[in-house]
């Protein structure tokens, strides 16, 4: 069976003209959906699961589930009570400088004896020999007092060790926020790495916004957003753009847009909004 060139052409053509019938109908449909914004879902602009890094007891719970926090506030505290007992024995050694100074006047010795044997060798009343022991035990004296002086900085250092441990037993927060969940109780033992307690800073929200890769090519950083929240459509609350994504979703070509917007009223997180680009007229709902 054999089709001409005409026939051919025939149907590319009308293969061309289904192909944009189709993209006229989309873009058409996408600027109709203009007006409409894009759907997302506000999440917390930092969300932070604490957890100790060793095992122990829980000795203190100093917040509970909805309590206001600061950065650097003490939230959970571990039993500390032997390593508070090791830490006070390190510090006094870290201290001590003891083996330094009687290593300092050691050395001070012979080097006033040697002083003396070479004094009296140069007038025959001491031999080489002596003179050359008395000069070996300078040295040696010289490289104990290094010893005892790199003793000692090890010392210092062990203690900024246990310091950094029992400070570790402290669970702190490191954001303001809101403490949204409490996973222990005062006197229960927890596993190192286990999650302890959640915090959550729900102002500013943040809203990751899944943007056409036309569209999103046209966003800028710090340029504004309107956020409608629900039963505020006639209230919209103006946020800005803080990340544009530089790496595509290749499955639905778009682009992840994020916006802050400032959340006075302490909405919860995980509500359905909506979201208006000033200066991106095509900017449509993306499913």
């Amino acid at each position: 069976m054999f089709v001409t060139n005409s026939a051919l052409t025939n149907k590319s053509r009308q293969l061309l003209c289904s192909m944009f019938a189709i993209a006229s109908v989309l873009y058409f449909s996408a600027h109709a959906q203009a007006q409409e914004g894009i759907a997302a879902i506000t999440a917390p602009s930092a969300d932070v699961a604490l957890s100790f890094i060793k095992p122990g007891r829980i000795s203190k719970v100093r917040v509970k589930e909805g309590d206001l926090v600061k950065a650097n506030q003490t939230l959970l505290q571990q039993d500390d009570a032997v390593e508070q007992a090791q830490l006070s024995l390190i510090r006094e050694q870290s201290k001590d400088t003891t083996q330094i100074e009687s290593r300092k006047a050691s050395l001070e010795q012979k080097k006033v004896y040697l002083n003396k044997l070479t004094w009296a060798a140069q007038r025959g009343s001491a031999t080489e020999m002596e003179v050359q022991e008395a000069k070996l035990e300078v040295r040696i004296a010289e490289y104990s007092l290094r010893t005892a002086e790199f003793e000692h900085e090890q010392n210092k250092r062990k203690y900024d060790e246990a310091k950094i441990h029992v400070d570790n037993m402290v669970l702190k927060s490191p954001i303001s926020g809101r403490i949204e969940k409490v996973e222990v109780e005062a006197g229960e033992s927890i596993d190192g790495l286990a999650s302890a307690v959640r915090v959550v800073r729900t102002n500013p929200l943040w809203i990751d916004v899944h943007v056409p890769f036309e569209e999103g090519r046209s966003l800028n950083l710090n340029q504004s957003a309107e956020v409608i929240f629900p039963g505020m459509e006639q209230e919209p609350v103006e946020g800005k753009i803080i990340f544009v994504s530089t790496v595509a979703d290749a499955a639905s070509s778009t682009l992840r847009a994020r916006i802050e917007v400032e959340n006075k009223e302490n909405r919860p997180v995980g509500e359905h909004v909506t979201v208006l680009f000033g200066n991106s007229e095509n900017i449509s709902n993306v499913e």
